[in-house]
Order: structure tokens, then sequence, then C-alpha cells
């Protein structure tokens, strides 16, 4: 080849893969045809464990899953252990996730439906509040109590301490959620970072939506 051809065929080259970069053509690696698939790096990938946690959350938005019962101490009344749960994904704002919690009421047939749990999220932290209300719509003498993540938590666990209360022995209290897409969704309360109560709920059976909670 004339040398003179061989230098401006590399200068042509080199201005292509200038242009092709400067459009936003991604490069391909040395012995990658032009017909092959090209590896890109997502850029859209959740920069925390807590915006991570917040994502897997909201895959769920819209459905209703059934659970039941997994953990109570003794002399809590609250549950049987043989009624339906349901939980459900029912609102998803920007930065609040309305999640009503449903409990079928066995003697009667009929269902409370006084409780939604709410994500929030803040620049630091996840908060969670409990929404407690009366069938007319009206709050609960205990409503909105709740507390926020103190660390970055993981993808499928946070954990939400009380920071102004302790157990008599001194551990700490909260609640703790987890969640695994398509699999489980946990809610319950810890106490030195052990479940004293926990209700678990099915997130490969997705089931007809219920109604709106009450005062919603």
């Amino acid at each position: 080849m004339i040398p003179e051809f061989r230098a401006w065929t590399r200068a042509a080259g080199l201005v292509t893969a200038l242009l092709a970069a400067a459009c936003g053509e991604p490069q391909r690696e040395p012995g990658v045809a032009s017909g092959d698939t090209i590896r890109t790096v997502p850029t859209n990938a959740p920069a925390t464990a807590r915006e991570a946690f917040w994502e897997n959350l909201t895959l769920h938005c819209g459905n209703a899953y059934p659970g039941g019962l997994v953990l109570e101490p003794p002399g809590d009344d609250m549950l049987t252990g043989t009624e339906q749960l349901i939980v459900h994904f029912r609102e998803c704002g920007r930065d609040t996730l309305w999640v009503p919690f449903h409990i079928e009421i066995e003697a009667t047939g009929e269902w409370d439906r006084s409780r939604t749990w709410m994500f929030m999220r803040t620049a630091d932290a996840l908060e969670l509040r409990h929404d407690h209300r009366h069938e007319d719509g009206s709050p609960d003498e205990q409503t909105m109590y709740g507390a926020l993540t103190r660390d970055d938590g993981s993808a499928n666990r946070q954990e939400f301490i009380i920071a102004d209360r302790t157990a008599q022995d001194g551990s700490e209290i909260g609640w703790r959620v987890e969640v695994e897409p398509g699999q489980r969704y946990t809610y319950g309360t810890i106490r030195g970072g052990e479940w004293t109560w926990r209700v678990d709920f099915d997130l490969a059976r997705p089931i007809d939506t219920p109604p709106a909670p009450w005062g919603h």
C-alpha cells in the first residue's frame, strides 16, 4: 500500500471513530463484528441499597397478595393465625407509597380495613408510618406512629428503629420490612434485632384487589 494512502486511511478511521463517539454510538470491543450484540453498562441502576429497596416495593404497585401470621408473642391476640391477610400496594407516588393491610374477621366474615402502611423517602432515609382509621374514616387515637431508617440497609431489608424508646431491657425496638420481588413481602416488629411479631405475604400469587382502606 502506498505510504501516503495508508496514513490517510488511518486518519479517516480515527475521524470516523471520533464522530461515532460524539454521536453516542457504542464502541465495540476488539473482535466484535458489526452484527454481534454489544454489551452496555446500565446507567439507571439504583445509587444506594435504600433506593433499590424502594424500587423493589414499587415493582408490585397496583397488586394485592395473600398472607398469614408467622410469629406472634404469647398473650398477643391480635391475630388467630388462621384468618386471611391481604397486602395491597395501592398507591405509588414519587416519594410516598400507600400499602393497606387488610385483616379478615373470621367470626363475621367481614374485614378490618383500618390499617395502611405508609412508606416515604427523604434525601437521606426511608420513613415508615402507620395510618390507622375507624370505619367512618376518622383517625384512630393511635395513628401515624413510626420511625426512620438509620442506615442504608439492603435492597431486600430495611429496619425502622424508634429513636426515643427502648424495650424494658434496653434493647432497641422498631419495625423490619423485607421484600423479595415476586416471592415474599414481610412486615413485623423487632427487639434487639430479633423478630417479635411477623406476617408474610406471597408475592408469587396476585389476587383480586380489595376495596379501599377506611378513610381512603
